[in-house]
């Protein structure tokens, strides 16, 4: 199934989406072979969602949310019966602010119960289903702006981006652009049958400056330059977006050049965001220090008494919250230690962040 709605109140969206799905087809009784035991009963919204808090430009727009509810037969029995999980995917911002970016959630038979959607079993008895959801929006476009991107524009990952390479000729005369023009419908063919997506400006009413700069606005990852002298040299000047480093480099084999030079730059921005995640993820274990850590931005892992009392109270205090627990934890985050706040006993470390 797939429909639109308009969600003017954030907080009430992933109640909507479940009251949605599950009341499309809660009043039908599924037999068992309807709701399978290793695949999904699929239902799958688009809801526009209009936030009402924040400042940021980059989010604070109209999203259009992505949400699936899936239904099963039973339980997992890997997981404990009753158990209700949430996953979410935590990124942090280049001003050192978190952001959700997609969550997913085990809803074990909560919501079957509470919207009535059955099944007949094997057994011809009727039974609650189990369900999961899950949900993304646009608003990992605004990620994705504010993880990599500059004081120049956008820089975008090469594999999401709409035009990965550009080139742009500076010639004096058409004659000389006709030239260029022959050597490049070349380049431009061997690109795009490597599948490399590539876009040769030679429009004459905008100056070659203004094309550097609302090119590198725009994020494509790496710009291709070729004038009178490069034509002589057989030579083109390639920018990377990413580091705005240029090189002059040989039009022989530069296809090939230019397909290493995308994996590079992939891999690029993706280890720096990686390097500043790191590098602004600390343990603390007094509020003192959390309260000066948290003014500086990033990931806080520190011990909670798994009381909403004393998250609330940091919320209020901090404007900090929990973010998750990390799966990927250490070994010491793992151990039990002592609230920071409250001095009673803490299970392991979580993840606090300061969040849009």
């Amino acid at each position: 199934a797939s429909k639109s709605f308009l969600m003017p109140d954030d907080n009430a969206r992933e109640i909507k989406n479940l009251e949605i799905s599950k009341g499309y087809y809660s009043d039908n009784v599924m037999i068992s072979w309807e709701v399978p035991a290793d695949a999904s009963d699929f239902n799958y919204f688009n809801i526009t969602r209009t936030p009402i808090n924040g400042n940021n430009a980059a989010i604070q727009v109209t999203q259009i949310q992505h949400s699936g509810l899936t239904s099963y037969s039973y339980q997992d029995k890997a997981m404990n019966a009753g158990q209700l999980y949430t996953y979410t995917i935590e990124g942090l911002m280049q001003d050192g602010k978190a952001l959700q970016c997609g969550t997913s959630h085990f809803l074990g038979q909560n919501f079957a119960k509470a919207f009535n959607v059955q099944f007949v079993d094997k057994n011809n008895k009727l039974d609650y289903v189990w369900a999961t959801s899950w949900g993304v929006s646009t608003r990992l476009m605004g990620a994705l702006i504010m993880t990599h991107s500059d004081d120049n524009g956008l820089v975008l990952p090469p594999n999401l981006a709409p035009i990965q390479v550009v080139i742009v000729p500076i010639y004096k005369n058409q004659d000389q652009l006709a030239a260029i023009n022959e050597k490049v419908d070349g380049i431009v063919a061997k690109l795009k049958a490597m599948g490399i997506s590539v876009k040769y400006d030679n429009a004459d009413n905008k100056r070659p400056g203004f094309k550097f700069a609302d090119y590198e606005l725009k994020g494509v990852p790496v710009r291709l330059v070729m004038g009178g002298r490069d034509l002589e040299n057989n030579t083109m000047e390639v920018m990377r977006r990413d580091t705005l480093e240029k090189q002059t480099v040989s039009c022989d084999g530069i296809e090939e050049y230019v397909q290493n030079l995308l994996k590079e730059i992939q891999q690029n921005i993706y280890q720096k965001a990686l390097d500043y995640r790191l590098s602004h993820t600390v343990k603390v274990d007094t509020y003192e220090e959390f309260k000066e850590k948290i003014e500086e931005g990033g990931f806080i892992l520190a011990h909670w008494d798994g009381t909403p009392e004393t998250e609330e109270r940091i919320k209020e205090e901090t404007k900090a919250t929990i973010r998750c627990l990390p799966l990927e934890a250490d070994e010491e985050s793992l151990q039990p230690g002592v609230d920071m706040v409250t001095g009673k006993p803490s299970a392991r470390r979580v993840l606090f962040a300061r969040a849009y």
